[in-house]
């Protein structure tokens, strides 16, 4: 629980069905916020209206699904708008202090006759606790909630940091669909805050991918509501601080990949020695979204040769293949550009049957480092793909 927001998560009838469909965060005067969002052109409706309103001294989130109100032109501006002054209407708040998110079908417009009874019913329900609640209204394709709560002690105090998010494909945010809401009750300044997002994102959300596609609503919010000890990088303790939000925010990133749709292993591609750690990077997502490697770790067939080939082309200059190193979980593959002599099949297929799949990548340049988290491709998530708005 963090003190000063209240939270609620409710059903507005966007399915058709019993089930929670829209989340409302609403925070006291005085909390920072802090805002990254989606680097898609096509960005939706209610990415343009947030950052805009994010300089608006703002104290609310507002969350649909079922649409994501994307390719929806004017009216879909005009529509994430509206919403927004539908809740600061209830709340006694500007239309500009409330942040809308949206997630859902593509090119659909929001049914604004069930949003705005659900916007009621959420302002009736908000309470300290209902964390709960909302991780389940944020949902679309998931499968589960995804909730994760800290705690460190900064001055002999406690401060608290509640965190969720949703996604389980159309996921390789760059800033799937993808959507986090962080809170903290420490008191943080908006510049530091938007800092600290920023490097927390790159190290989570910017490190994971489900099926290389980034979405037109991806978003990642940050508020700090000043109950708990001042803080900026010139504190002491910053750095625990610091390091307890990122700790959140890539349990958080690691919850939407292990929620992959149709996943069934959650692969850890860690890359190291490479000349700087944006090759390290370029190299690593080069692995995590090749197709052949995918559906091979979902057939548990060790076919590392499918690796190799997307190490070779990823694009990075003066790869040096004769001294790279590869390695799956405690099985050594190749050594210095060459297979292991000491690689057997029968090892390869005892690792790549795990369901929890490290692969090391040693490119003997440098301390270049980098690492992806990912999962595999199976059979059912083209059908979820397939089936998805019917």
């Amino acid at each position: 629980m963090i003190r000063g927001v209240r939270v609620a998560g409710v059903s507005a009838n966007l399915y058709g069905k019993p089930r929670q469909d829209l989340a409302l965060f609403v925070f006291d005067e005085g909390v920072s916020m802090a805002g990254v969002f989606t680097l898609n052109a096509f960005c939706a409706a209610p990415v343009h209206v947030a950052r805009d309103h994010l300089v608006g001294a703002p104290r609310a989130w507002l969350v649909n699904t079922k649409s994501a109100n994307a390719g929806t032109g004017q009216l879909g501006m005009d529509d994430a708008v509206s919403c927004c002054a539908m809740a600061a209407d209830q709340l006694g708040l500007d239309v500009n202090q409330v942040l809308p998110f949206s997630t859902g079908v593509i090119g659909a417009r929001l049914p604004m006759d069930l949003i705005e009874p659900g916007i009621d019913a959420a302002v009736r329900a908000l309470g300290a606790d209902h964390w709960a609640d909302a991780a389940a209204a944020i949902l679309t394709t998931d499968t589960r909630p995804k909730q994760v709560t800290r705690t460190v002690t900064i001055d002999g105090e406690t401060v608290s940091i509640e965190g969720i998010s949703k996604g389980s494909g159309m996921i390789q945010p760059n800033m799937a669909t993808m959507l986090g809401f962080v809170a903290t009750d420490a008191r943080v300044g908006e510049g530091d805050l938007q800092q600290l997002l920023v490097d927390a994102t790159n190290l989570s959300f910017n490190r994971i991918t489900v099926d290389g596609d980034t979405s037109t609503n991806d978003a990642c919010v940050l508020a700090a509501t000043g109950y708990g000890p001042e803080l900026s990088p010139a504190h002491s303790e910053w750095s625990a601080f610091a390091d307890a939000v990122t700790d959140v925010m890539v349990e958080l990133a690691q919850a939407i990949v292990r929620d992959g749709e149709g996943a069934t292993k959650f692969v850890t591609i860690d890359v190291s020695g490479a000349q700087s750690d944006s090759d390290a990077h370029a190299i690593a997502k080069t692995v995590a979204h090749s197709p052949l490697v995918k559906t091979a770790l979902f057939a548990s067939d060790a076919n590392w040769g499918r690796l190799l080939a997307a190490i070779g082309r990823a694009p990075v200059d003066e790869l040096d293949v004769s001294q790279i190193q590869l390695r799956v979980g405690d099985v050594s593959l190749l050594k210095d550009g060459a297979v292991d002599p000491s690689y057997t099949e029968a090892d390869g297929a005892r690792v790549f049957a795990q369901t929890d799949i490290p692969i090391y990548i040693e490119l003997g340049q440098s301390d270049g480092r980098a690492c992806v988290w990912t999962c595999d491709l199976s059979h059912d998530y083209v059908s979820i793909n397939a089936d998805y708005r019917s």
